[in-house]
């Protein structure tokens, strides 16, 4: 609190990994501390308010280095490696970043700020699942691996032909032969720019084409925020996935992937202790 409070400037910039998409919102700080009691039922009575530049960044677009910049489990923190500042204002801005010479590891060691020590390494792990799977699974490649994804899962999957799909890149069904419902069309995209609504409305439309009974849009650079408008209203109808749905699909299935998927994407299950509820972000 006192950070929030007495450290904050405005004008300074403000980075907020969100919790419920693999997005990051950044944005400048636009007020001093100020306590808004009308938000005590939602426990957000201590405000700063904010002009947001970015709202919708895909976690897929931040280097690794800045993404274990800013996964600290700490609620406020300053980010201070690696140049974080202007390289974050330049994507929020699309500007081209300033070139950073990489630290040795000594240097990286001692260049950490005190804020900076308490990494959130499960939220690490998974980045780097999804920087490995970037690597490895480009273009239509990344169509390949959801289709070992949903057979692990149980469904039965077939893949459309390459330019010739009709919207649809699989064709997913329960039962022996994939008649079975949920019938599924799924639509992959694995560029870094977010989807847009466009994208998600031709896969709507698709639905009927096929005799499907739902729609899952896979969107590995995420998507803006009136797609997720669009979504609501499509609830019963249309899921959207971004690398954490696919990255969570992917753990929860992995000892039944192919012996040769999993030699493609080598894991190992780790332990740690947990952390106490009050050292988590909120």
């Amino acid at each position: 609190m006192w950070s929030f409070v007495q450290i904050i400037q405005v004008g300074d910039l403000v980075v907020l990994p969100l919790k419920q998409r693999a997005a990051i919102a950044i944005g400048t700080i636009a007020s001093d501390y100020e306590y808004q009691p009308r938000y005590l039922p939602y426990d957000a009575v201590h405000t700063r308010r904010v002009h947001w530049l970015k709202t919708d960044l895909p976690r897929t677009a931040f280097d690794q280095d800045l993404l274990d910049t800013l996964g600290s489990f700490l609620t406020v923190f300053r980010a201070e490696r690696h140049n974080a500042a202007a390289r974050l204002y330049a994507l929020a801005t699309g500007t081209a970043p300033p070139e950073s010479t990489p630290l040795t590891p000594s240097e990286s060691a001692t260049a950490n700020s005190p804020e900076e020590t308490f990494p959130d390494l499960e939220r690490q792990g998974r980045d780097l699942i999804v920087r490995m799977i970037d690597q490895r699974f480009k273009g239509h490649e990344l169509e390949r691996l959801l289709e070992a994804i949903l057979a692990a899962d149980g469904f039965h999957v077939s893949r459309t032909r390459a330019g010739a799909d009709g919207g649809v890149d699989l064709l997913a069904g329960r039962g022996e032969f994939g008649f079975d419902s949920p019938r599924v069309c799924v639509q992959v995209k694995s560029g870094k720019s977010p989807e847009d609504v466009k994208a998600v409305r031709e896969l709507q439309g698709a639905l009927k084409n096929f005799g499907a009974d739902h729609g899952l849009f896979v969107s590995w650079g995420g998507y803006t925020n009136a797609v997720y408008a669009e979504a609501r209203r499509s609830f019963f109808q249309i899921r959207l996935w971004t690398a954490d749905d696919v990255v969570d699909t992917l753990l929860r299935n992995y000892e039944r992937l192919s012996a040769e998927m999993r030699t493609e994407i080598p894991l190992k299950r780790i332990w740690s202790p947990a952390v106490e509820a009050g050292g988590a972000r909120t």
